[in-house]
């Protein structure tokens, strides 16, 4: 699943200057409750990518048991730094 598709599935569109605070609130807490529930390491890694980005994202040491995971996570956090203001 890309990330346009994650935005569409949890918010109905891909353009969240479209999205009403209430809709995004809802959205976010479904991606919380299907990340919780996620078994695939890999999904639930994307989960917590958009939610990161979205500003939402639930602590490292919370969200993933593994540390492969988790440094991965701190990998894409510093990725994410380093990128210019759009």
């Amino acid at each position: 699943m890309t990330f346009d598709d994650h935005l569409q599935r949890y918010f109905g569109t891909t353009d969240m200057a479209q999205v009403a605070p209430e809709a995004i609130a809802a959205g976010l807490e479904r991606m919380h409750v299907d990340f919780g529930l996620e078994k695939d390491r890999g999904h639930r890694f994307a989960l917590w990518t958009v939610m990161y980005i979205l500003g939402d994202a639930p602590d490292l040491d919370v969200a993933f048991k593994d540390e492969s995971d988790r440094n991965a996570a701190r990998d894409f956090m510093d990725l994410m730094d380093r990128m210019p203001d759009a």
